[in-house]
């Protein structure tokens, strides 16, 4: 049977979050409805996030998968939730210019706070917790090129603190040539979170379907009717796909990539320096390390991207890209790194300017998606939710543009 996304298998062995409590959502087997208002393709942070955003809204909404919920690629996010993201701002201004470039970070800095207050004021259980970002100077950019990113961050009115050498070693112990400290970015269990806002969309009247995938779709004057894996046809008026790494295949082109990356978490109570518990750290180097601890006192790492989709499926790959993370935190903070507990590959899509795409596809009608994300999947999913549900209620987002399909 036809699919309208590209199937994938979205990751290998077992991921952290898998065995964690509270990620559970109730869900149907098919779509009870024969015309409805919203269809949100995919139920995981992307399709959670888009329908807690229309709340409210009078709107009928169903969030489909054609797997359980939170169960696709949201499970494998290590959920270092930062503003900051894959190209950094000196370099999108010199891609974008000074004010697109400069709206792009606010607009990322924005979505966190957003996703801050929706966590707190709904109280979902998820760990969720503030951090701040240690951004090490690596082998792609070194303490020069920190200096001039420092200065485009204050120019953009985003707080961020330069430190040098020798702070770092007195402070961390950490041996690099300079680092940025910012404090808009934060943490969580990325299934729990998931998970709770399903369970709130679906508390608000929010249907969830379990084992149903999109066949077909056209587009008609007032409605679009979609195919579906049972054999239902639906008239939905709307429909957005968030479906992650499983783009839509309408909109593939040569400005996205779908790559490799891994990724690792040691035991409860493992070893760690004091700072830690505090900081998301990543680095300046391609691929990049990035490691952060959790509440129960893991490490959690992961990196070692490669330009490859299928490359994390490979079972020796996983533990040799598992052992060079492990090698790699040893050598940074200065102490051993146990065996993992966990270990897991996943694939993720990038584009060629570090920017997701977000917007209407091109040749469909009121027809929605979001890919694209990079290493920022739950800071970008909340601003597609922002973006997408804005168009949908007739309404003109200012930043819109600067995330369109191109």
């Amino acid at each position: 049977m036809q699919s309208l996304t590209r199937k994938r298998q979205l990751r290998s062995n077992r991921p952290l979050w898998a065995v964690t409590p509270h990620i559970s959502v109730p869900a149907l087997n098919c779509i009870p409805d024969v015309s409805i208002d919203v269809l949100i393709v995919g139920a995981g942070i992307g399709g959670a996030l888009m329908a807690n955003a229309m709340l409210g809204t009078g709107l009928g909404i169903f969030v489909i998968d054609r797997r359980r919920p939170v169960h696709g690629s949201s499970m494998a996010s290590t959920a270092m939730i930062q503003h900051e993201i894959d190209v950094p701002l000196h370099r999108l201004v010199a891609i974008k210019g000074i004010e697109p470039a400069q709206r792009v970070w606010q607009r990322s800095a924005k979505a966190v706070e957003g996703l801050d207050a929706l966590v707190r004021l709904q109280g979902l259980e998820c760990q969720f917790a503030r951090k701040r970002s240690l951004y090490l100077a690596g082998e792609s950019y070194g303490s020069r090129a920190l200096k001039a990113e420092c200065a485009a961050r204050s120019d953009a009115g985003i707080a961020v603190e330069l430190w040098t050498q020798a702070e770092l070693k007195v402070k961390f112990g950490i041996e690099r040539s300079a680092a940025l400290v910012s404090d808009i970015s934060a943490s969580a269990n990325p299934a729990q979170l998931t998970a709770g806002l399903l369970r709130r969309a679906r508390a608000n009247g929010v249907e969830i379907v379990e084992g149903v995938e999109i066949t077909d779709i056209v587009s008609l004057d007032e409605a679009n009717v979609v195919a579906t894996s049972k054999g239902q046809l639906v008239r939905a008026r709307h429909v957005v796909f968030c479906t992650g790494y499983e783009f839509l295949a309408a909109v593939a082109n040569t400005s996205h990539n779908t790559v490799s990356t891994w990724a690792m978490a040691t035991r409860t109570r493992h070893p760690l320096p004091n700072w830690l518990k505090d900081f998301l750290v990543w680095e300046a180097s391609q691929p990049y390390l990035y490691f952060r601890a959790t509440p129960d006192g893991r490490i959690v790492a992961g990196g070692e991207d490669e330009e490859d989709e299928t490359a994390f499926n490979d079972p020796g790959k996983l533990e040799r890209k598992a052992s060079r993370i492990r090698k790699k935190l040893e050598e940074l903070l200065g102490q051993s790194i146990e065996e993992p507990a966990y270990r897991w590959g996943a694939a993720f899509g990038v584009t060629s300017d570090g920017l997701p795409m977000i917007g209407a596809v091109p040749g469909l009608k009121n027809v929605y998606a979001a890919m694209g994300y990079g290493g920022n999947g739950i800071t970008f999913s909340q601003i597609a939710a922002e973006m997408i549900s804005c168009a949908i209620l007739g309404h003109k987002d200012p930043d819109a543009s600067l995330f369109q399909f191109r």
